[in-house]
């Protein structure tokens, strides 16, 4: 009997412990969701006034240039949302690194989740991957970084992402190359043999207009972005097909760099209970 009354008085103390144990866990928790939502961001690919359509579109840049695209990738990463009263809301960076590409539809829309409730007014990202994660251990290098499942937008020989991938057909391309173009992006300025090197990672600011995104647990608002491949054409730099064809690594690379951090806008948004 002395030890069936002793194991009962364990037994009660052991179950104390864990509602204490679970009561605490949620009480110091720093995520309310109550405190809490999501906002959604889509990127529609247009070149000038069209929708972007690989293969099958035809376009005409500012030297009078045709041409067809067949790809069209970019990174977007370090995104900070900016709210009504000037402060931001910093996208912690294990979630803010996301490939954005023409030919899967679904990874031209993301998701943030976890965002403080309140009004945003505006957003900030780059284009491109820091030079911090891009030397990072692969281990904190999974999803859209995995250089095995990136669609390419890694150099295994320079060590560093493609930031933006676009490829495409022209009848002023060199025949020798199928008449193909082609523009691999990328380069952080991490350093080597001690000299910087080049760094092609852009600053994106937007403003909603006198739009207010209001993020709520049970309001998702959905921003709506344009990225315009024309803008690479018709930047600061005038890009001519004939002239340059193919760049990649090399210091003409900066005027496309420059062209690109033109290429995104604000289009509209909407609300999604």
């Amino acid at each position: 009997m002395k030890m069936t009354i002793a194991g009962k008085l364990l037994v009660l103390i052991a179950l104390g412990l864990a509602f204490f144990s679970c009561d605490t866990k949620d009480t110091d928790s720093s995520f309310n969701p109550a405190l809490s939502g999501r906002m959604r961001i889509a990127f529609d690919n247009v070149v000038g006034v069209s929708d972007l359509k690989l293969n099958t579109g035809t376009y005409q840049n500012a030297a009078g240039e045709p041409f067809a695209i067949t790809k069209f990738n970019y990174f977007v990463s370090n995104i900070r949302l900016r709210k009504d009263d000037g402060s931001e809301y910093v996208v912690p960076q294990d979630s803010s690194y996301f490939l954005i590409q023409e030919e899967k539809p679904a990874s031209q829309t993301i998701t943030l989740a976890n965002v403080p409730t309140g009004n945003y007014t505006g957003i900030t990202f780059v284009v491109g991957v820091d030079s911090l994660r891009s030397l990072a251990d692969i281990s904190k290098r999974t999803g859209a970084l995995d250089p095995g499942l990136n669609d390419g937008m890694y150099w295994e020989w320079n060590s560093g992402y493609i930031f933006l991938k676009l490829e495409g057909t022209s009848a002023v391309a060199p025949a020798l190359q199928n008449n193909a173009f082609f523009y691999h992006i990328g380069g952080f300025g991490g350093g080597y043999n001690g000299k910087k090197t080049i760094n092609n990672l852009r600053t994106v600011t937007l403003s909603f207009k006198t739009d207010v995104a209001k993020v709520q647990p049970t309001v998702t608002p959905s921003i709506q972005l344009t990225a315009n491949a024309l803008s690479i054409f018709n930047g600061p730099t005038k890009l001519s097909i004939a002239q340059n064809s193919s760049v990649m690594f090399d210091p003409y690379s900066t005027n496309i760099a420059d062209n690109y951090a033109q290429m995104f806008g604000y289009a509209y948004m909407q609300t999604n209970q």
